[in-house]
């Protein structure tokens, strides 16, 4: 597609990031300074609990999630609406089983509590997953946003995703958490204005929301309750309310960001306001992005532009959609790019703010004879410097490992499975111990990789595919006749060089994550059960769900709120 920015698109794209950088230096270097761990990783532990929801609902939707809700709805139908039921799920999940642990703990760093749970050989296995997986995922956050706007622009990707990843590293660095949590809230705000505006001119070019919903519906886009429980079927009901919900609950119940986010809130009433908060953010931007997905069939229900050869990848459609609607509307274009870029930037700065003091505890600690605190906040201050470094090396790989979403999840599912089942063991098995929780988190990772990787070769292939809904080029004025041999051609060959694909390998990415956390927790629970270890749990590390279960000894130990991992160690060697 050809560019269309004019001066104003430039300066509002660069007035955000000028915004973002100068909230950084007002916390880094005026204001209430982050010189401490407990000021650059917890805010000082009195942040409020609007911010905190708005930061952990941003911070997770990211600029990946806004391009590829739009570009799925197009092609596969608004089953991704269904989102919204796993978020639900994991709200509830969060504030009953989870977080109530972790808010008594008090820890910075919630690998801590592997460690006083069970051993320090599991913890450090787990902060191998999750460093791998963040370190993974932020070339794949800063590509989307310079997607975007090389669709737009064509300036060259690389470049615009270097300039972005430069300035998300600079404002993160300096300013923390407390700049983490503003920098996002300003950047929600764009992203829904944005959502919202697009949604209204596409509306308006369309023939309105009767015309869009009756063209959705005979294109079967509106197609969103597959009761099939056949695991290779893609967006099946039981893939979005099951597998999503896993994937919901492991990337903000159970990761860093989150829970950094939700403990830096005073007391535990305030971590349930904000996680019902969280629910209601990302439910609103899941469904603007659905409806916006629909108003772009809408618009190209007769002339496919990947087809037509108009975009070059799917991925690529909603920047497309917006610079077409918007050619007569100044600044429309800006908007939506700096919507994209804050989202992904807002992804970016609250993983790096999160995986610094996740390496400064699990890793720098162990050379540093002692820990002063001023050393410590520029200690972290330098792995946000050298991490950004090597996450902007890594996008110049992004581009040619497929399709956004399944790369996505394919990582996610990787790793995270195994994290959310290590949890999972820790807080709702009494008897699991640190034998079954390291080779369960082993076994996961095993089982997950067996399935993941090689179905993510069989699509770089073509041996697997994803059938989509009905696309038509009927009203772009092309050779029909030409479109349809080449098609024919095409899948002819391609039946011809397709090996036979075990199912196993066609299994929905949407059940990586279940796969990692049963196997994690089955295989914990087993080995648990062979290799006993004669020690009770503390109360404090269970969840209440199960306290009702303990045995009577274990209900009389004191309850305690930890302030470390040292003081929970020292108690737990006392009382065993």
């Amino acid at each position: 597609m050809s560019p269309s920015l004019g001066w104003y698109d430039y300066i509002i794209f660069a007035g955000m990031l000028v915004v973002s950088t100068i909230i950084g230096i007002y916390f880094g270097c005026f204001g209430t300074k982050q010189s401490t761990i407990r000021q650059y990783l917890m805010g000082g532990k009195n942040m409020k609990v609007v911010p905190i929801a708005v930061s952990v609902a941003v911070s997770h939707i990211s600029g990946v999630l806004l391009l590829v809700t739009v570009a799925d709805v197009y092609r596969y139908g608004a089953s991704l609406w269904l989102f919204m039921v796993s978020y639900v799920i994991m709200g509830f999940l969060a504030v009953f089983v989870y977080l109530p642990v972790f808010f008594k703990m008090q820890v910075t760093n919630i690998y801590e509590y592997l460690e006083i749970r069970f051993d320090k050989k599991t913890r450090m296995l787990a902060f191998v997953f999750y460093v791998l997986s963040e370190i993974l995922m932020f070339p794949l956050y800063a590509y989307t946003a310079a997607l975007t706007f090389a669709t737009a622009t064509g300036i060259n990707i690389n470049l615009t995703a270097t300039v972005l990843c430069v300035v998300c590293v600079f404002y993160t660095s300096i300013g923390g958490l407390k700049t983490v949590i503003w920098t996002d809230f300003l950047q929600f705000g764009i992203i829904v204005a944005c959502f919202l505006t697009v949604f209204g001119i596409g509306l308006g070019t369309s023939g309105g929301i009767t015309s869009v919903w009756s063209t959705a519906e005979v294109g079967g886009r509106l197609e969103i309750f597959n009761f099939t429980i056949d695991p290779t079927t893609r967006d099946s009901f039981w893939a979005y309310l099951i597998g999503t919900s896993f994937l919901a609950t492991t990337l903000i119940v159970v990761h860093q960001t989150g829970v950094q986010k939700f403990l830096a809130l005073p007391t535990f009433t305030d971590c349930i306001w904000s996680v019902v908060f969280t629910v209601f953010n990302m439910c609103l931007v899941n469904t603007l992005g659905v409806f916006i997905g629909l108003v772009t069939y809408s618009r190209y229900k007769d002339c496919d532009p990947l087809i037509s050869k108009k975009i070059s990848k799917h991925d690529q459609l909603f920047p497309y959609f917006v610079t077409d609607i918007g050619t007569n509307i100044p600044g429309i274009t800006g908007l939506f790019i700096a919507t994209i870029a804050s989202a992904s930037l807002s992804s970016i700065s609250s993983n790096l703010n999160s995986l610094s003091g996740v390496i400064y505890k699990d890793f720098v600690c162990l050379f540093l004879k002692e820990k002063p605190e001023k050393q410590s906040s520029n200690s972290l201050k330098i792995i946000v410097f050298v991490v950004g470094l090597l996450c902007t090396c890594l996008v110049f790989a992004v581009e040619r490992m497929g399709e956004i979403i399944s790369i996505t999840l394919t990582i996610v599912g990787l790793t995270q499975g195994p994290l959310l089942g290590i949890f999972t063991l820790g807080v709702l098995f009494p008897t699991a111990n640190h034998h079954g929780a390291f080779y369960g988190m082993v076994a996961g990772f095993i089982a997950v990789s067996s399935i993941a990787v090689p179905a993510k070769y069989y699509q770089l292939k073509g041996f697997i595919t994803n059938p989509t809904k009905p696309l038509s080029v009927s009203g772009c004025g092309l050779s029909n006749q030409t479109l349809s041999i080449s098609k024919h051609i095409s899948s002819n060959s391609t039946l011809n060089q397709i090996p036979q694909v075990s199912v196993i390998f066609k299994v929905s990415f949407y059940y990586y994550v279940l796969i990692g956390t049963i196997v994690t927790v089955i295989v914990g629970l087993i080995v648990s059960c062979i290799i006993k270890r004669n020690s009770s749990v503390d109360k404090n590390l269970l969840t209440p769900v199960v306290h009702s279960c303990m045995s009577t000894k274990d209900e009389d130990k004191q309850k305690v709120v930890y302030t470390g991992v040292e003081q929970a160690l020292e108690i737990l060697e006392e009382n065993n």
